[in-house]
């Protein structure tokens, strides 16, 4: 990914919500310009611990969180945030003030997902504009966009309609704030699926994506990445039978997998339930075996025909392929790191967790 943005001439700031480990980050920073993203401020605190200090905190700011924002600005951070209301711009840089600090500031745009943001086309992104670079405790650094409706596109065809629509929209906010006399040194647009698929990014500066460091297995079935490319997997064990219910069990239930069930979806290929079972060294899918439902700490495991029982006799070990790999990585505070598809831990890579 960073190869192919840096041919672009377009700064990748990997999103590290998914991954939240220095260790796989700074792997995603190779040859990049090291800049990253993250979705809590304790995520912020933790790669500045670790000499990261170029973050962009991509959750709306508000009064409440600003002490610690002050705090990671008095370290050297370059801590960027972001705001989509002309209110809590004047809330927050009254807050500033009286902290001591000037807060740079990207303004939120809605790119189509409908969660946060404003228009680009709005009278309200030059008022904010306006209010952002006038306002004592403000300085407008740009805009930035997140299109999460990526994830509901069935065709690569549809993605890159996502992700010209997301560029668009950047680019558009841009034109307009610099038209108006307004500073906007950052366009930032990103998600894995229009990192991958996009096919133009004029007008951006950087793209922000976070996944594509693990792939999962609705990553897969959009195709942003292959099955063989998933990098992450939850190591479970086969604890019982129930040849009455055609299904056995694994000590891998909710908590370990998630409830996410991303798959299946209208459109997708298969619907795979809560993760895809594979061998002990991830090579090999067990023939028309999924993980069909989930309990707290139990797992059961379903087959469309036959179970092979004989394939999972009690005690085996299995490697699930999970669905959401954000989700299922949460529950963790650690990564047991192999190598290849053998099962010799060569690493334990802690990650961070909580807010």
């Amino acid at each position: 990914m960073t190869e192919r943005f840096s041919k672009l001439g377009v700064r990748l700031r990997p999103h590290t919500k998914t991954a939240k480990s220095v260790d796989v980050v700074r792997l995603a920073l190779e040859g990049n310009f090291g800049g990253v993203t993250v979705s809590t401020l304790k995520e912020a605190e933790y790669f500045a611990d670790h000499g990261i200090t170029d973050i962009t905190y991509a959750v709306s700011i508000i009064p409440d969180k600003l002490e610690r924002v002050a705090a990671l600005i008095r370290r050297g951070v370059k801590l960027l945030v972001i705001c989509d209301q002309v209110a809590v711009a004047e809330e927050v840089s009254r807050r500033a003030v009286d902290l001591g600090i000037v807060l740079d500031v990207l303004i939120e745009l809605d790119s189509g997902e409908r969660r946060a943001g404003v228009l680009a086309e709005s009278d309200v992104l030059i008022a904010l504009g306006n209010a952002l670079e006038t306002l004592p405790g403000t300085r407008l650094q740009g805009v930035l966009t997140h299109a999460g409706q990526s994830y509901q596109g069935r065709s690569i065809a549809e993605i890159r309609q996502v992700a010209e629509y997301e560029r668009m929209c950047a680019s558009t906010a841009a034109e307009r704030l610099r038209a108006a006399g307004l500073p906007c040194s950052v366009v930032s647009v990103g998600s894995t699926p229009t990192a991958t698929h996009g096919q133009s990014f004029e007008g951006v500066t950087e793209v922000r994506c976070g996944v594509y460091m693990f792939g999962d297995v609705f990553q897969s079935e959009i195709a942003s990445c292959g099955r063989d490319d998933i990098a992450v997997s939850v190591l479970a064990t086969v604890i019982g039978h129930r040849p009455d219910m055609n299904s056995a069990l694994i000590d891998a239930g909710a908590l370990a997998l998630s409830k996410d069930r991303s798959t299946g979806a209208p459109g997708l290929p298969e619907d795979i339930g809560f993760g895809l079972v594979m061998d002990v060294h991830g090579e090999r899918r067990i023939d028309h075996v999924k993980v069909g439902h989930v309990y707290q700490e139990h797992g059961m495991l379903v087959s469309d025909g036959p179970f092979p029982f004989d394939q999972l006799p009690v005690g085996t070990r299995v490697r699930v392929l999970p669905n959401h790999a954000c989700m299922t990585a949460a529950m963790y505070d650690a990564y047991h790191v192999v190598d290849g598809h053998g099962d010799q831990l060569v690493g334990t890579w802690p990650r961070i967790n909580g807010w």
